[in-house]
C-alpha cells in the first residue's frame, strides 16, 4: 500500500500526534488544528481509508504501516523526511579468451536517457540483497546467478549549473562469476551488452560509477562515498 509522497499538513499532523501516544480520541487530534470537523474528518478519514491509522472505538492510533511511515518523520520540522533511495548494483563477470568482461547496460529511459552503467534496481520490502540481485539479473537479461555482497557505495548527484541535489542513492554491491540462460539484449528501457572495462569507458555516455563498481570489488574496499555532478541535458 502506497501513500502520497507530500501528505497534507493535517494528516501529518495526525500522524505525528500518535507517534507519541498509544491511542487518541478525534476530539485531542483535532484540537491541534484549525479546521472544522467536516474538514478534519476527510483527513482522518484519508489515513484510516489509507491503512496507515485504525479506527476503535475509542479512538484512533497507527496501524503496523502507519508506524513504519510516521517513524521516517523530523518532528521537529513536522513533515516526512525524504531518504536516500536503496538498490542493488549487479556485476556479473565472465572471462573470454583471457580477457574479463562484464554484464553492461545502456539505460533507455528518463533520467540519464543513454548512459551506460551496472544493470540493477530497487530492492523490495523485506527482500534480501541476495534475492534482489538474482530477481533484477533475471528480470533484465534472462540470465541467472547468485550472488555475495562485495561492497556499499554511496553516490550523490549533483546539477552542475546549480549544486542542487539530483539524486541520493546507496548501492549494495552484489558479485557474481557463475551463470546460465541465454543473455536478453534489448528490453524496454534498455540494451545490454558484454563489455570489458576498456570499452565500457570508451562509449560516449557512461556513469563513472559504474567503472569505480570494479574497482571497489577488485580492492575489496567494503564502503565508498562519492559526489558526481551532471549538466542539464545530461539528467
Amino acid at each position: 500500500m502506497s501513500y502520497e509522497s507530500s501528505p497534507h499538513t493535517t494528516q501529518v499532523s495526525i500522524l505525528r500526534h500518535l507517534l507519541f501516544v498509544p491511542e487518541a480520541t478525534f476530539a485531542e487530534l483535532q484540537k491541534d488544528s484549525d479546521l472544522t470537523s467536516d474538514h478534519f474528518t476527510f483527513h482522518i478519514k484519508k489515513l484510516v481509508e489509507s491503512g496507515y491509522v485504525e479506527k476503535t472505538a475509542t479512538g484512533y492510533h497507527l496501524s503496523p504501516i502507519g508506524k513504519e511511515y510516521a517513524n521516517r518523520m523530523d518532528t521537529d520540522e513536522n513533515a516526512i523526511e525524504k531518504q536516500p533511495k536503496i538498490s542493488v548494483v549487479v556485476v556479473l563477470e565472465r572471462t573470454v579468451d583471457g580477457h574479463r568482461e562484464f554484464i553492461a547496460q545502456q539505460r533507455l529511459k528518463q533520467p540519464y536517457y543513454g548512459f551506460w552503467g551496472r544493470l540493477g534496481g530497487k530492492i523490495r520490502w523485506g527482500e534480501s540483497f541476495e534475492e534482489a540481485a538474482k530477481r533484477e539479473l533475471e528480470e533484465e537479461t534472462g540470465l541467472v546467478a547468485d550472488f555475495t555482497f562485495k561492497s556499499i557505495f554511496h553516490k550523490r548527484d549533483y546539477k552542475k549549473e546549480t549544486g542542487e541535489l539530483l539524486e541520493d542513492k546507496v548501492f549494495v554491491i552484489m558479485y557474481a562469476d557463475t551463470y546460465s540462460g541465454d543473455l536478453i539484449v534489448d528490453f524496454e528501457g534498455g540494451h545490454n551488452e558484454w563489455l570489458t572495462q576498456e570499452a565500457f569507458m570508451a562509449k560516449e555516455k557512461t556513469f563513472e560509477s559504474a567503472r569505480d563498481f570494479i574497482n571497489l570489488i577488485d580492492q575489496n574496499v567494503p564502503y565508498h562515498a562519492q559526489e558526481y555532478t551532471y549538466d542539464t541535458h545530461e539528467y
